[in-house]
């Protein structure tokens, strides 16, 4: 199939997506957390695909994006009533769970693990194509692997439309981050475990299931089996091709001025409304986490594409509130400025 770029979210373009998975080829699909790179995935050679397109590691698991929580038992073995309690909780929205896998899954989904991850993703229009389809779909975020995530249709052809068969357009995603990670697998051995942070919280778990997940350091030391690899987990990710660094609010400003004044083309990622010195590239934040987190991506998007040679972010609270944007930023600061096979 010819690629068809970025095409609305309208019924037509629906059908049309899902009979290219159906043929294997490859749809960029909006989801309320970022914009995934979507194959059948119950077909090994889409899947490689993906790996292809992205230049991901084929050991790194992807996330199964499903229709609906009765599709679960397809994909996932023997389901713990956590993750059916969980699944009414918060499905649709933008928790992975991360389960011992059904035979069937392909290795490629898997990473050659006995896991799976999987999710009902809180979007209009992925319901609709996942109700046309019929079944999972694997779905990591459309962009180049270790990059920014993509949060629009147009990030998604700007960097991968060559290789999708069409771009469905679903708008700017609400979220903004990739979505919780939470571990089911050992359960006997470390209990619930959040392998990546995101907009469902560990308060917000353990007021559904009665246990207050361990972080993924916690459970290294808590003598249970090694955790799953799971995507967004490695120390570089989510990266700027230009270096970035973070710095605390009371130093941003007189930094930005010495890279400056040392001929330093810099940008600043700054959430309140402090004043640089002309030349500097200034994004401005929003002050609240969901705002931050949903136009996190963009901005650093917008920075990178601004010909810098440094960007400055500025350190976000020390608040529970704020861990995923945390990670996120840690990550994307360690990845910033390498080549894309250092990631």
């Amino acid at each position: 199939m010819r690629p068809l770029g970025v095409v609305p979210a309208q019924e037509d373009n629906i059908q049309s997506a899902a009979e290219a998975l159906r043929a294997g080829e490859l749809v960029g699909l909006p989801t309320e957390t970022v914009y995934g790179l979507a194959a059948d995935a119950r077909n090994p050679v889409a899947v490689r695909r993906i790996f292809a397109a992205k230049g991901r590691p084929a050991d790194h698991p992807l996330i199964v994006h499903l229709p609906a929580l009765d599709q679960l038992s397809q994909w996932a073995a023997a389901v713990p009533v956590e993750a059916v309690a969980l699944g009414r909780a918060f499905w649709p929205g933008p928790l992975t769970l991360i389960l011992r896998r059904q035979p069937h899954v392909p290795d490629e989904v898997t990473g050659g693990q006995d896991t799976v991850g999987v999710r009902v993703p809180a979007h209009p229009a992925a319901l609709a194509l996942l109700a046309a389809f019929g079944s999972g779909l694997a779905a990591p975020s459309a962009n180049r692997f270790g990059r920014i995530s993509p949060t629009t249709a147009a990030h998604v052809a700007e960097e991968l439309g060559d290789a999708v068969a069409m771009v469905i357009d679903g708008g700017a995603c609400e979220v903004g981050i990739e979505s919780t990670i939470l571990d089911l697998s050992r359960l006997d051995t470390c209990g619930p475990v959040i392998l990546r942070p995101g907009a469902i919280s560990a308060d917000a778990i353990a007021a559904v299931i009665g246990q207050r997940p361990l972080g993924r350091a916690e459970s290294e030391g808590a003598g249970g089996a090694q955790a799953p690899r799971v995507a967004g987990a490695l120390a570089a990710h989510y990266a700027p091709r230009t270096p970035m660094r973070l710095v605390e609010p009371a130093a941003l400003a007189d930094e930005a001025g010495r890279q400056l004044a040392a001929g330093v083309r810099t940008g600043v990622l700054v959430r309140a409304g402090a004043s640089f010195p002309r030349g500097v590239t200034v994004r401005m934040a929003p002050a609240d986490v969901e705002g931050y987190a949903h136009a996190l991506y963009a901005n650093l998007r917008d920075l990178d594409a601004a010909e810098l040679d440094l960007i400055l972010v500025e350190a976000v609270p020390l608040e529970t509130a704020w861990d995923a944007v945390h990670d996120r930023l840690g990550r994307a600061a360690v990845g910033a400025g390498l080549e894309q096979d250092e990631t």
